[in-house]
């Protein structure tokens, strides 16, 4: 078990580097030949095909959060949490039907927009003004230090601040393309991020498997789960009592159970899927029936996420558990890292890659959208008008 990268995992990298840069590159030239104009380069308006935008949204949704916080909330709390990813499957279904065609309707570009319609020209600014600062001083931050965090824990040395200007950089050379780029070099990154994901998993279970003496088998490695850490299958937390463990009453308040679902997960899915700019911005330059598609398919690609990203969270509990994991480093954060040092040679290189898709993904399309609403809805309104 090591954590250092070896000659095969940076070919394998370098490989799906070269890959998204020429197809991204592609796309690029054929953009600059043939549109011109705002709205092709903010929307790709009628150029993006359903699977890319449903490609796209989930490229853009998923990051270093999620690899990295959602397989620690599968060490501590189990597959409970797949709640928020199979709530947001729902909630895709209602914003295709009911929100999607208000705005294409309304022939919006941004979500400050729209709010101009609904309400005035300063709840806009306000929002575009909240928004730029949301996206630029909590999310890029975000996404560039804890997926470096990750990809540094991999490569076994000391280049945190090298990565993150690495990922950096790769993310403002896809965005420059405009939307049609970021969307199409999606389809790549959510191609590598869910094949190098349920590599992982596969890994996770049938190691599980081989510690556990019933073989090198992925099914028996699920068994070994279950029998092992029952209490991380439960869908739902149980109230604590007064006989409860400070853990259980710790558990119950991360995730409190029934409410959950009734309240929380749904105002947070129905905001993030249906009024974020960076997430709609993929459908509102798409007919219809395009976009509602697009919509459904990442509903469809939602519903994997808890294999690839919770799982091998669990396999790290039953192992740490178990004494055959040395002590996390970071605790529950540091589960999926831990899980990848178990990779063989070539496929770190692969979950590397997925890493860095998904972190790749997230900053170009939120970086596309932060110059969508500043240009549109701040430089042109009120410095450079017209």
């Amino acid at each position: 078990m090591s954590s250092s990268l070896e000659f095969a995992d940076y070919a394998v990298f370098i490989i799906y580097f070269l890959i998204v840069s020429i197809y991204g590159y592609i796309i690029y030239r054929k953009r600059e030949q043939n549109e011109h104009d705002a709205k092709a380069y903010f929307l790709a308006e009628g150029t993006l095909t359903w699977w890319a935008i449903g490609a796209s949204l989930i490229a853009s949704n998923i990051s270093a959060e999620q690899f990295i916080g959602m397989s620690g909330e599968g060490f501590f709390l189990g597959i409970a949490v797949a709640a928020y990813e199979w709530v947001a499957a729902i909630a895709l279904i209602i914003i295709a039907i009911w929100f999607i065609p208000v705005y294409l309707k309304n022939k919006i570009y941004t979500m400050p927009q729209f709010l101009t319609t609904r309400y005035n020209e300063t709840t806009a600014l306000i929002m575009a003004v909240f928004w730029l600062f949301l996206y630029v001083f909590v999310n890029l931050t975000s996404i560039l230090y804890l997926g470096a965090v990750a990809i540094n824990g991999l490569a076994g040395g000391d280049y945190l601040h090298l990565i993150m200007l690495g990922l950096a950089v790769f993310a403002l050379i896809i965005s420059l393309g405009g939307m049609k780029v970021v969307a199409y070099t999606d389809v790549i990154q959510v191609a590598v991020l869910i094949i190098g994901g349920l590599v992982t998993s596969y890994i996770a279970l049938t190691t599980v498997g081989e510690y556990f003496g019933v073989g090198k088998d992925a099914i028996a490695g699920f068994n070994v789960l279950m029998q092992e850490a029952p209490e991380h299958f439960k869908m739902i937390i149980p109230r604590p009592t007064a006989t409860s463990t400070q853990l259980e009453i710790d558990k119950y308040l991360t995730f409190p159970g029934v409410l959950s679902y009734l309240a929380g997960i749904w105002i947070i899915n129905l905001n993030y899927w249906g009024c974020n700019q960076y997430i709609t911005q993929r459908a509102l330059g798409a007919d219809l029936q395009t976009a509602r598609t697009g919509i459904l398919f990442a509903g469809l690609l939602k519903l994997l996420m808890p294999v690839i990203v919770m799982l091998p969270g669990i396999a790290a509990y039953v192992l740490y558990q178990g004494g055959h994991l040395p002590q996390l480093v970071g605790g529950k954060d540091g589960a999926y890292s831990a899980m990848l040092t178990f990779l063989p040679t070539g496929l770190k290189g692969l979950s590397v890659a997925a890493l860095t898709a998904a972190i790749v993904a997230s900053l170009a399309g939120k970086v596309n959208s932060i110059s969508t609403i500043y240009t549109l809805d701040v430089h042109k309104k009120y410095i450079q008008k017209g």
